[in-house]
């Protein structure tokens, strides 16, 4: 083997070895089931490089026969794991059939094999190999577009994998020495182990931070990472009270969640927690980086935006935060870490947001109880959203704007 080739494959084993090292401190510490995913991650691409270089204790066609073996059976068991990653897999009915599907291929793709010819059967084995992880592709890439965070990252880490695979297929089918293949291959699977490391990482630091804010509850502020009570007065005085004379437009928005008490007296403190641990990460993640951000009461939040004091702006604001927060979630009612990989109760929030825009020449407290006022009158509202009407004289439905009076979003 060249020395580039080498080194480059040298590369790759020492960010394996990296990845099962702290997958076994994670191991020890908590979540286990994610820290094995991440050293079965590195154990098996390390398996199958090593097999794919040619190092295994067998020769001609035995090694072709063990090799189409290796490589069905890895992508079967990463797919699978990947799949799991994504969420995709659940404890229930509807994560049987792909669990169905990959096992099923896998077994016919092994048993066809041994109807061909060793060369023939191992390329039959790393076409599959490539066939999973291109579905896997199209997986990770539905998900992305659907908003989940991971998404992308995963369409990264599994194009990148296509490529080592592809790459370690044609070296086991050629023998070829060839510098540039080895190395394209080694760092594609550098970059595959580095990019699902950190997938697996943030899954590792989100059920962490998960577990102790179900510990806490929501006096401890990493419940919505978000100011505390008190430290949301403190926003609204330093937002009122500038030390500009004139009177400054602003926007106030407060959003209200009506089954949050109800999830609580069913499920328990931990499922409560764990709603407005989720609800609040979707909202920092759609609002705009100038908008002031606190918890509203117990089953709240409030929103202020200095120098906005347009309506329609504010609506359509508004209208973005519900359409995020009213999406499905599913929800863990223990304690246990391991337990919040696989949550169990599938909630959906029933969100009420009171629009105000005014001005800093009216009371702090007299803004703050009439937007919340208004979000839960909006409660009761299709489009869960409410306004004061100037000429109305009274709180109204806001978004009631189409000729057939539907909200366009909500319809």
């Amino acid at each position: 083997m060249d020395n580039v080739a080498a080194g480059a494959w040298g590369a790759f084993f020492c960010t394996a070895t990296l990845m099962l090292v702290v997958s076994l401190a994670a191991f020890r510490r908590s979540h286990r089931r994610v820290a094995l995913m991440a050293g079965l991650t590195a154990l098996f691409s390390a398996l199958f490089v090593a097999a794919f270089l040619g190092w295994l204790p067998v020769q001609g066609a035995a090694e072709a026969r063990v090799l189409s073996h290796v490589a069905v059976i890895v992508a079967v068991t990463m797919a699978l794991m990947l799949l799991s990653t994504l969420g995709v897999l659940r404890q229930d009915v509807g994560g049987r059939k792909p669990v169905a599907l990959l096992v099923g291929l896998g077994a016919a793709v092994l048993a066809a094999s041994w109807l061909l010819e060793p060369p023939q059967a191992l390329a039959l084995g790393s076409l599959c190999a490539f066939g999973v992880g291109a579905a896997m592709l199209v997986i990770a890439a539905r998900g992305a577009l659907r908003g989940d965070n991971q998404g992308w990252a995963a369409v990264a880490a599994i194009a990148c994998m296509l490529v080592a695979v592809a790459g370690l297929g044609w070296i086991a089918l050629t023998r070829t020495t060839a510098w540039p293949v080895h190395a394209l291959s080694a760092f594609a699977g550098v970059a595959f182990l580095c990019v699902i490391g950190s997938v697996l990482w943030a899954r590792y630091s989100y059920l962490l931070e998960l577990s102790h804010v179900l510990a806490h509850g929501p006096s401890y502020d990493p419940v919505t990472r978000m100011r505390s009570h008190v430290e949301t007065g403190q926003m609204v005085g330093d937002v009122f009270f500038h030390r500009d004379a004139e009177a400054r437009p602003i926007g106030v928005l407060a959003i209200c969640l009506a089954n949050l008490y109800a999830l609580e007296n069913l499920h328990g403190r931990a499922a409560s927690n764990h709603a407005l641990f989720v609800c609040a990460a979707r909202l920092r993640r759609c609002v705009p980086q100038n908008v002031e951000m606190g918890r509203l009461g117990e089953d709240g939040f409030l929103l202020l935006l200095p120098n906005m004091g347009d309506v329609e702006t504010l609506a359509q604001l508004a209208r973005q935060i519900r359409d995020r927060l009213v999406r499905p979630v599913s929800l863990s009612t223990t304690r246990d870490p391991d337990a919040l990989v696989h949550p169990e109760t599938a909630w959906l929030a029933e969100v009420g947001i009171g629009v105000l825009a005014t001005s800093t020449k009216l009371r702090p407290s007299h803004a703050i109880s009439t937007a919340r006022a208004m979000a839960r009158t909006a409660w009761s509202y299709r489009t869960r959203m409410a306004f004061f009407d100037q000429q109305l004289g009274q709180i109204a439905e806001l978004g009631r704007d189409t000729p057939d009076g539907s909200d366009p979003v909500a319809a």
